[in-house]
């Protein structure tokens, strides 16, 4: 970010040092912390396995953790300052303190919304690396140890995505209310089109998500769940088919002379209550399928008022979160189109908190578990694992240009105008040509990691 700035734009960089040069001080300080704590972290590895020297090695690993948050939460107040300026005047004076420019009308909603997200986006890449070094695996017992890191990255990067579209929403939310000029261009002006391609993505995530749980069920030998999963998967096709549909078509003018450009059965569908009601019925879905996983390993049998009470639960959570998408957005007053979705996300926390609840309780006295047969797993899961790596990387170039690119022909909104020569907003099929080849360098560059890595695990063996 600095280095384009450097490169292309010094004179909004030149006011970004005015308005942000003590946390910018912090920001380099931070690095140089940050640097130290990877490199004794990274190398410290193998030497650090014992007493006192393990425990300094996970309290690296806490300063490392802590010190790359805070960077990021740095980042994000020059960026959002940039969307939602604050603490200036309208000529960009700074009136207040860099407190005032830092806590921005965006910031908090951005910070929780990208330390989800790269939480989830983290432990994808570790999935991808774990799926790269089963699939090149010679000896059973290396199979069983990546599989096990499969696993626990999954288990990460799935429990980091199920919030991750609440807190997509805040952020927009509160750009809405920032200004609703920025919110309409967003979701309904030049780049509702994107946010059609990030459905398809994110849909791309679920499924994937929910098409490695479902091989993973093979570990316990859970063959007497299995028959549930066509009706998981209908679920989530047709939300997904919902949640991508959109609400005007691209048409020609011979095209949108013959009948408009709203479809009479499918435009309905491309309104956000219909895409509220897909997306929390998906989320509901994948945990049910993660539920299932869970029992695999489960040497205790649930009894049938167990059962009867979750899909009880589960059944009447989903008939809420349709009545609610369904009525108060399509038969009430407008204003109560946001309110229902407020209710519908509880609806969801709800469902799965109390699941979470009974599953507790249920298996509570429990004597033991099966013994779980690492490395039992097919080679088709693994892709599983990085198309999801893919789509996240995918996703995160696509949405970062959705979120850049909304203030249009500002620099900082509102107050520094790109007045130059070459100004404009790249079109979608150059956005996401862009956005592709980044993706494909950065997967390439990631790939060359896993190859370096070898020479190491074969030094160390």
């Amino acid at each position: 970010f600095l280095t384009s700035l450097i490169v292309f734009y010094p004179a909004v960089l030149k006011y970004l040092v005015y308005i942000f040069k003590p946390t910018m001080l912090v920001y380099v300080a931070l690095f140089f912390v940050e640097s130290a704590a990877l490199y004794v972290y990274y190398y410290g590895w193998h030497s650090m396995t014992g007493g006192f020297s393990k425990k300094l090695h996970l309290f690296t690993g806490f300063i490392l953790t802590l010190a790359g948050t805070a960077i990021m939460f740095i980042a994000n107040a020059w960026v959002t300052f940039m969307m939602s300026p604050a603490g200036v005047d309208k000529y960009g004076a700074l009136t207040g303190g860099v407190w005032q420019a830092v806590n921005n009308p965006l910031w908090s909603a951005m910070n929780l919304h990208r330390f989800v997200a790269n939480i989830a986006y983290g432990a994808s890449i570790v999935g991808a690396y774990a799926a790269y070094k089963f699939l090149s695996a010679r000896s059973r017992d290396e199979k069983a140890h990546y599989d096990w890191m499969g696993h626990t990255a999954s288990f990460i990067s799935i429990a980091s995505l199920l919030p991750l579209p609440f807190a997509g929403y805040w952020l927009t939310a509160e750009i809405y209310r920032y200004s609703q000029q920025m919110g309409i261009t967003l979701m309904g002006g030049a780049f509702g089109w994107l946010f059609i391609i990030q459905a398809v993505l994110i849909g791309a995530l679920f499924l994937s998500a929910n098409y490695y749980l479902w091989c993973a069920m093979s570990r316990g030998g859970a063959v007497k769940y299995r028959g549930w999963i066509k009706y998981i998967a209908c679920a989530l096709f047709f939300s997904f088919l919902v949640w991508f549909t959109p609400h005007t078509l691209t048409l020609t003018a011979e095209e949108a002379a013959s009948g408009g450009q709203y479809h009479s059965i499918l435009g309905p569908l491309g309104l956000m209550p219909a895409k509220n009601t897909a997306v929390n019925i998906m989320i509901i879905f994948t945990y049910l399928t993660f539920l299932l996983y869970r029992r695999s390993s489960r040497s205790a049998c649930v009894t049938p008022s167990v059962n009867a009470l979750q899909a009880a639960l589960f059944s009447a959570g989903v008939v809420n979160i349709i009545f609610l998408g369904a009525y108060y957005g399509y038969f009430t007053d407008t204003a109560y189109k946001v309110a229902s979705s407020v209710a519908q996300v509880l609806t969801t926390l709800i469902v799965i908190c109390a699941s979470a609840v009974i599953e507790h309780f249920a298996f509570s006295g429990e004597k033991g578990r099966k013994t779980v047969e690492w490395g039992n797993m097919p080679a088709r899961s693994q892709y599983a694992l990085i198309l999801i790596a893919v789509s996240f990387t995918w996703l995160m170039g696509l949405m970062g240009y959705v979120r850049s690119a909304v203030r249009q022909h500002w620099h900082v909104f509102t107050i520094m105008k790109d007045a130059s020569a070459d100004a404009f907003t790249p079109p979608i099929a150059y956005a996401a040509k862009v956005t592709s080849i980044g993706t494909i360098i950065f997967m390439a560059l990631v790939v060359i990691v896993f190859w370096l890595s070898e020479f190491r695990g074969k030094k160390h063996e």
